[in-house]
Parts: C-alpha cells; structure tokens; sequence
C-alpha cells in the first residue's frame, strides 16, 4: 500500500488536502494530512515533530511526503529525522531550501518577508480577502467559492515557523524525489531544464535518475484547482514516473547554439564588463547611435560562458555594428531574483560607459532587454533620460512572476508604462511563448492600449523562447531583421 503524508502552505490545516486525499483513498492509498500547531509560541521544530508523529503512525513502512510551499520545510526535517520510513519527498510547487535556510527566505510576499527580517513580532495574518491571496502565488484556476473557504479557514502563521532555520544532516537525501510544478505561478519543467543547462552546480542534482518531474496548468494551489490531476501526479510520483531532465553538457544547450544569422565576423572591444562592438564609420568626430544589449536571467554566478560570450548577443552585437550602430553588451549581477537591484546598478554603469565613448552619440542612445532581464526596462520607462530613443524587449517577462515575491517591487514595467514620455518600445513575441511569460506580456499590451502608449509589436510565427539560437527558419530571422530596423530607425529619426 503506498501511504501519504501531505504538508500544506502557510496558513492552512489538513482540511485543505480534502478532495485530493478522497481521490488518493479512492485508489487505494493511507493518507495522512497534517494539522500543524498553530500556537504562536510553536516553531519550524514543532511542525517537524508533528510530521515525524505522523510518518510513525503510519500503517505502511514506508511514506511518500509531500511538502506544498512552506510545507516542504517540515517535510524535509522529518525525511532527515526518518529517512528509512521516507519513500519519496515531493516538492508541490515548493523550493529546495538546504540546511540553515529559515522559510521566511522564500515567502513570496515581499512585505511580510521584511516584516519578519526586521523582527516584527506576533503571528502572521493571512490574507483578509480572496484578492489578498495573490500576493502569496497564484490562484489561477481556484474556484470562487474554494477561495473564500480558503479566505474564512485560513489562520495565522505562528512566526518562528518562518523565521527559525531548517537543520539538516544530510540523511533526507537518500530518498528519491520529485517536483510537481504549476505552470500558472512561474514554474516549468521547460525552465527548470533551462536552468539545469546553463551549468550551475547547485541543480544538476535534479537530473538524478531518482528524480523526477510533473507540472500541472495551474496557479500556486492545485489541492483547490485541479485536485484530480493533482492526485494523479501524486500517485505517478510515488511510482517513479514522470519527466527526467537531461544533465548540462549531454547535449549543447540552447543558448550556445549558433546565431540564426550569418553575420560577418567583427572584433570586439572588452571594457570591464561590456563589450563594444563599434561600426567601422564610426569615430571620434562622426559619432554613432548606440544599442546597448541587456540579457535575461537570472544567470547563476560562476556560469561559463557568461552571456555576452553566448553566440545570441556576439550576434546580435555584430549585426546592429554592420547596421552602423554602435552595439554594447553587458554581463550584469541577475544571478538571482533577489539581483535585480544589483543589475540595474550594473546596466545603468554600463550606459554611462557607452554614452561616454567618443565614438558615440551620447543623444542617441537604445536599450534592449531579453527575457528576465524585462523587469528592468521599468526604471527606464517610469523615468525615460531625453536620450534614451528607443526600449527594445525580445521574448520579455514584463511582470514579476507570481512566485518570485516581488508583488511590491519596482521592477514592473507594466505600472511604468503611460502615454506621454515614454520613449517607443519595441516589443518581439514568440508565438509558442511559456504560458507564464505570455501573460504578462498580455498584461503589459492592454495597459498600452489603455493609455495609448506607443508599443511596436515584432511577432515570431512558431518561434520559441530564446528563437535566435534554436529556431532557425525564416519566420525568425525576418522577425530579427524587422525588431533591428526599427530600433535603428527609432535612433537615427
């Protein structure tokens, strides 16, 4: 008989498991679901024992535990306290904190985060309304009526729950794992692999032939979204099914593949973190517009090659030189999402670097964002310099993703964008863009169209996240051609 124990999020009891516990019984599995303490004296050890309790009263002798956000901290001590009666831990749309981390480290909510960090005392509130949830991951899929139950249910967090450090030995890791990733609140196998491929240490772990994946099309709360699928990929779990990630270096990952244009090869000028590719007209006395090219992430620190040695920014760099335009790309500090202060420091240095080059025209001047790097398009339009042109965004997370807590943070392009002042943008959308991104893309046109904002939309037919390295056809490298002559124009007008 497989046996369960399911560990909930932050404000919630066992009563939230219902409907998946039915359909777990259904097929023959023991459930157990956890009904933490909720004192406010009780600790992150509290809710560690009371799982342990639960795993030694188990009938079978061996428990699948299932940790859902937070709850993957007490599920993990309890693994480390009873790895021989652990069969499997699951992470339910949760991190992997490592020992010592408190799980106030990965509270989506900015402001209870901080709260916390500065010694704030007394339990935490759950949200006082369905709307406030969102502030907590994404409730993409959950009924109204299952929202307000969660809203009337839910009761405070005691906050040495968040606040005291997971400790562990090591012994957790013997059991096999697996991830159940909701699609709607940021996370993806797709990304995951990504992640994996860029080399950084720290994850290729996950590639282990013990580990496995599933993902669900659904916000952070699949118990009340879709608790049938939710169910089945439990069960697939505990089994050993489920998606395998291929490790970094089997295959040459997406973002060294070759630039999907053939441009000629040009040297390029290394000064500290920025590379210069300058046109050949262009000196001091005949000044040229400028570009300068800001990659996505975050990219982990140490990983090499960094990314204006990947073949999509030589490329790009090349080409707007070949367009006679000077073109600089920046490695910068988003090798987390807690860098993205760092890494607007680090662009902002870079476009001084630039504009104080004789070789430029300080006046005249573009940014263009990838992917991640989206967020940091927001300064720039919430207060555009008279010579910033043009923003440039390709492939663009416009908005923070629901599980990065950042719901109060700068970085949001679409609260940034408004009808007078802002410099053109030029937007280029990948027609098989991650659900996830899509949408705030989606959300970024509307408020365009909502104030009027002048937005020029480069659409790529089947083209892919990342399209310039793995989407070769003609669709793309038209789309490339099309985003670059717009923003050349946007420079020279």
């Amino acid at each position: 008989m497989t046996a369960f124990v399911l560990v909930g999020e932050v404000f919630t009891g066992g009563w939230i498991w219902d409907d998946v516990a039915g359909r777990l019984r259904e097929a023959g599995a023991e459930v157990y679901a956890a009904d933490p303490p909720t004192g406010p004296g009780d600790g992150l050890d509290a809710h560690i024992r009371h799982v342990v309790g639960l795993v030694d009263g188990a009938a079978a002798d061996r428990v699948v535990l299932v940790g859902h956000g937070y709850g993957i901290h007490p599920v993990l001590g309890a693994a480390d306290l009873r790895p021989d009666r652990t069969a499997r831990v699951v992470h339910l749309d949760a991190g992997m904190p490592q020992d010592g981390d408190p799980a106030l480290k990965a509270l989506p909510d900015e402001a209870t985060r901080q709260r916390l960090l500065e010694g704030v005392a007394g339990p935490v509130a759950p949200p006082a309304s369905p709307e406030e949830w969102t502030r907590w991951g994404s409730t993409d899929g959950v009924p109204a009526d299952a929202l307000d139950r969660l809203t009337r249910q839910a009761v405070p967090q005691p906050p040495r729950t968040l606040t005291e450090p997971l400790r562990l030995t090591g012994a957790y890791a013997k059991a096999p794992t697996s991830g159940v990733l909701c699609v709607a609140n940021g996370t993806s196998i797709a990304l995951v692999q990504s992640l994996v491929a860029l080399g950084d240490p720290r994850l290729q772990v996950l590639t282990e032939p013990q580990v496995t994946f599933h993902e669900l099309p659904t916000g952070h709360w699949p118990m009340l979204s879709a608790p049938g699928e939710l169910a089945d990929a439990l069960l697939d779990a505990a089994a050993g099914r489920g998606h395998r990630l291929t490790p970094a270096g089997t295959e040459p990952p997406a973002h060294l593949r070759p630039f999907l244009l053939d441009v000629p090869e040009r040297p390029r000028e290394r000064h500290g973190a920025v590379d210069l590719y300058v046109p050949d007209a262009a000196a001091p006395g005949r000044p040229a517009p400028a570009v300068v090219f800001v990659h996505g992430g975050p990219v982990p620190e140490g990983v090499a090659p960094t990314p204006r040695d990947w073949p999509a920014f030589i490329g790009y760099g090349r080409y707007l030189a070949e367009l006679g335009v000077v073109a600089a790309t920046v490695d910068h500090g988003l090798h987390d999402l807690a860098g993205y202060p760092r890494a607007a420091e680090d662009v902002r240095a870079a476009v001084e670097l630039v504009r104080a080059d004789p070789r430029v025209d300080a006046d005249r001047i573009a940014l263009w964002f990838f992917s991640g790097a989206g967020p940091l398009s927001a300064d720039w339009l919430a207060a555009p310099p008279s010579w910033l042109r043009c923003v440039s965004a390709t492939y663009p997370v416009l908005a923070p993703l629901p599980n990065w807590g950042m719901s109060d943070s700068r970085f949001r392009p679409v609260a940034a964008l408004r009808a007078v002042g802002n410099p053109p943008v030029v937007l280029t959308r990948v027609e098989l863009e991650t659900p996830e991104i899509a949408a705030t893309v989606a959300e970024f046109l509307g408020r365009a169209d909502e104030c009027g904002a002048a937005v020029e939309v480069v659409d790529v037919p089947g083209g892919h996240h990342g399209f310039e390295t793995v989407d070769h056809t003609d669709e793309a490298r038209a789309a490339v051609a099309d985003a670059a002559r717009r923003v050349v124009g946007h420079l020279r007008a």
